[in-house]
């Protein structure tokens, strides 16, 4: 079996999906920035605005970050109040975070901008095509993770 190059990276389907989410991300802070908050910080607040209680764990996990940044993100929030977490574990080591009404009110509004910074990017693409790119990307996702549990 030989081995086959990358070659043109214009067409490599990962360098595309790479420049999407760059281009994203790039908005996204553009977007963010103005309201004293970053992309990982954004993830945070809104994982917990619809996962009230998650852990450090859970939430680096889901917002794609190392514990040791996720847990620096929830520093600066806890220090803006825009969540609140116990001193003490309720049972283990976890501490589950909460969104205080403040942080309530700056998800909402960030999620506006975000929201708008993801129309804005896909917006040449039709409502059906933006669905079946989705389908498609997310079944490339359970491939990938088909034998890795540890992510589920």
């Amino acid at each position: 079996m030989g081995q086959e190059s990358v070659g043109d990276l214009e067409f490599s389907l990962g360098y595309v999906v790479k420049q999407v989410h760059s281009a994203l991300r790039g908005a996204m802070e553009d977007g963010l920035r103005p309201m004293g908050l970053t992309v990982p910080q954004y993830a945070c607040l809104e994982l917990l605005s619809q996962n009230p209680g998650l852990s450090n764990s859970e939430l680096a996990r889901r917002a794609f970050v190392s514990r040791q940044s996720m847990n620096l993100v929830l520093r600066r929030l806890e220090e803006r109040r825009l969540l609140e977490r116990p001193d003490m574990a309720p049972s283990g080591r976890a501490l589950p975070s909460v969104l205080t009404e403040q942080g309530q009110e700056l998800v909402r509004e960030a999620g506006v901008v975000v929201r708008e910074a993801e129309r804005a990017l896909f917006a040449p693409l039709s409502v059906e095509a933006q669905g079946q790119i989705r389908a498609d990307l997310a079944a490339c996702i359970v491939q990938a993770r088909a034998g890795d549990l540890a992510d589920e």
